[in-house]
């Protein structure tokens, strides 16, 4: 009988300690009601301590941007406390320069509500909003990306082409909560009832695999947005794009955008570099595009071309391709704009490349995957 008697009350001195930590979290973080003055007073929210500013804010549909749903990892949620909450977390630190430090720029995922507490934030946040929105269509445009669209159901969104959304994934076997996952939009602004999004797998990603492979048409998801600074200038500079796999999104919007609005008078050299044929998307149409705008140009670019598929174009990294056009093709006596979407990784390769050809560092504008 002891074999049956010991995991009974193992299982029963569990409950109860579970029980017991509940309790004493429950009345040791119980902060109560506490206020959240936004912009000098501008907005004061009340709402019960305990939770991190981000999720605190979001819960009175104020949102930060999050590319990694408050898990830390992004950077991407800061915003300035003027009042004093503690010194900056070493989950902070790697997130903030010297100036961001001074000015206690914080993570709002790190920071904890315990009290009444100051913030300063952007005021375009207030516009950003929560939209439940319905898949129209999930459609393979390489074989691990996907373009998604999402009917807003009659509700719309205004944005700049080039601007993110985020995806809010709901719990299911990798996760027991929800998560938010940002993603650059590749429709136009001007499809406002509407979003199209293009997500690549990421093997062990929980928004990725979710993505691929539990999303289906006509199930409803929430999407928070817009949010983002990434947009095309007001100048007439040349534009000179680059970007690979899902990176294609924001151009993809952008270029598009240009077109239909008739701005063709702007020289545009788009570089997107891939492993194989079998990576490259949007090709058609991109060639498309190329043919029907006389000043853009797009530059596919193979690292490693399959020998049977009788690809004729570019070869080699897409930052050796980039350095010869700049060197040889694209008009050095006319001012010139960086635009990268991509890996930090590939971001700083193609800055070096640009900054070597006399693009300077103020004049290249990027969209930095998380």
């Amino acid at each position: 009988m002891n074999f049956l008697i010991a995991p009974i009350v193992v299982a029963v001195i569990s409950g109860i300690l579970a029980a017991a930590i509940s309790i004493v979290d429950k009345i040791v973080n119980n902060y109560g009601e506490v206020n959240i003055s936004i912009n000098g007073g501008k907005k004061v929210l009340a709402l019960n301590g305990g939770e991190s500013l981000l999720s605190s804010l979001a819960s009175q549909e104020i949102f930060i941007p999050s590319a990694c749903g408050g898990r830390g990892s992004c950077g991407a949620c800061k915003c300035q406390v003027t009042s004093d909450v503690g010194i900056h977390l070493p989950t902070e630190i790697p997130y903030l320069d010297k100036k961001e430090m001074a000015e206690n720029i914080r993570l709002s995922c790190q920071v904890k509500v315990k009290a009444d507490i100051d913030i300063m934030i952007p005021e375009d946040l207030f516009n950003v909003k929560k939209i439940k929105s319905k898949v129209l269509s999930i459609r393979d445009v390489t074989h691990d990306i996907k373009e998604v669209k999402f009917d807003l159901q009659g509700e719309e969104i205004n944005f700049k082409a080039g601007r993110y959304v985020q995806l809010v994934v709901p719990p299911y076997n990798k996760i027991k909560g929800s998560t938010q996952r940002a993603y650059s939009m590749s429709s136009k602004p001007d499809d406002k009832g509407f979003v199209e999004l293009l997500i690549r797998l990421v093997p062990g990603g929980i928004a990725t695999t979710w993505a691929h492979t539990l999303l289906l048409v006509g199930m409803e998801v929430d999407l928070i947005g817009p949010f983002g600074d990434f947009e095309r200038s007001e100048t007439e500079a040349t534009m000179v794009c680059v970007a690979g796999g899902s990176g294609m999104a924001p151009f993809k919007s952008i270029l598009y955008d240009m077109f239909e609005k008739g701005e063709i008078n702007r020289e545009v050299w788009y570089f997107f570099g891939a492993r194989t044929t079998k990576d490259v998307l949007y090709l058609e149409e991109m060639m498309e595009l190329d043919s029907k705008w006389d000043k853009f140009h797009f530059i596919a670019a193979l690292s490693e071309p399959e020998e049977e598929s009788g690809w004729t174009g570019e070869t080699g990294l897409i930052t050796d391709v980039l350095d010869k056009y700049l060197k040889t093709k694209i008009n050095k006596e006319k001012a010139r704009e960086g635009y990268l979407c991509g890996s930090p990784g590939m971001i700083g390769a193609c800055n070096n490349v640009l900054t070597a050809n006399d693009i300077t560092i103020d004049n290249i504008y990027y969209d930095n995957f998380a």
